[in-house]
């Protein structure tokens, strides 16, 4: 077992957490700069409050009851100025002789302080275009297909890009048609093609992948903790991750794949994500030479101008 924290590059020149603290954090996507709510900033800020507002554009302003139950209730946007309701950042990253990481991201307002990506994420898209990339390189080794890699609740999409970018034949799942949209502009702004979109709850698609029998060489989950399908499905992760995680090993291809779960949710720990994945799985080692699988975990985080270090979630990685 391997745990660590891990924070996008610095090289990442459209996005920085300028400051963070007394439960909200500074950011500066592109030529914006916003002040959102973070419970998870626990200290104190490091710089004055009216720094912080002569930097922003805009504050997200929660309204009432906001982040109880497990849940996000909407709030608003107070612009200090004019600014877009929609604009692009670019992410460039790693590259290979035959590809490279390059995604366009739309960013927007939306009524739940989210702005369409999550820059903490940054690292996973390393990983899952490094490990894409290297099955592709395989699979051209032997004439054979490209590998299959599927992304269930999949968002606006950069991880799916991700893969694409390594040259993978990808299925992008989620629940709500209008992220499914946006995550299709983010394809064709990025000038890629050819990714399958799926809207459906994420449990019913991988319960009939199993039934079909169907295998997948890569598959990424970033599953909420409350959710709702398109026909009203419920999810909640405490109760239904270890079954969807039991159907992703079924549909995992056994040899020459990869699995990365990303976890939110408040109290889950890379420890506990990891036995999940471990039991799921059936990953036992042998005991004599070397494990036929490499099992990791850790921290997702970023860090501000002032050295402090905001981890926001837990990542669970497979390969098999």
């Amino acid at each position: 077992m391997t745990s660590m924290a891990e924070f996008p590059s610095n090289t990442w020149q459209d996005y920085e957490l300028v400051d963070s603290g007394d439960g909200e954090k500074l950011e500066r996507f592109g030529k914006y700069t916003l002040i959102r709510p973070e419970p998870k900033a626990l200290w104190t800020k490091s710089m004055p409050y009216a720094k912080w507002r002569s930097f922003a554009n805009v504050r997200f302003s929660p309204g009432a009851g906001f982040g109880k139950a497990g849940k996000e209730d909407s709030g608003t946007w107070d612009k200090a100025g004019a600014m877009d309701d929609q604009w692009y950042i670019r992410y460039k990253g790693c590259s290979t002789e035959t590809s490279s990481l390059e995604m366009n991201l739309r960013l927007g307002l939306t009524a739940f302080k989210h702005v369409g990506v999550f820059p903490e994420q940054a690292p996973n898209w390393e990983w899952i275009y490094a490990r894409t990339s290297e099955l592709v390189a395989k699979a051209k080794a032997r004439s054979e297909a490209p590998p299959k890699v599927l992304n269930l609740f999949a968002y606006t999409g950069a991880a799916s890009l991700a893969a694409k970018a390594a040259g993978a034949e990808v299925t992008h799942l989620d629940s709500v048609r209008q992220v499914v949209t946006w995550a299709r502009g983010n394809m064709e702004r990025s000038g890629m093609d050819g990714i399958r979109w799926v809207v459906e709850d994420a449990m019913k698609f991988v319960s009939r992948e199993v039934r079909r029998g169907n295998l997948y060489q890569g598959i990424i989950l970033d599953p909420p903790a409350y959710g709702h399908g398109p026909d009203g499905e419920k999810w909640k992760l405490d109760e239904l991750l270890f079954k969807m995680m039991q159907g992703v090993s079924s549909i995992l291809a056994p040899r020459d794949s990869f699995m990365v779960l990303n976890l939110y949710s408040n109290g889950y720990s890379s420890l506990l994500g990891e036995t999940v994945v471990r039991q799921a799985f059936g990953l036992k080692d042998s005991g004599a030479g070397e494990p036929s699988y490499v099992l990791t975990s850790g921290e997702l985080a970023l860090q501000d101008r002032f050295g402090k270090a905001l981890p926001l979630s837990i990542y669970v990685r497979l390969t098999l």
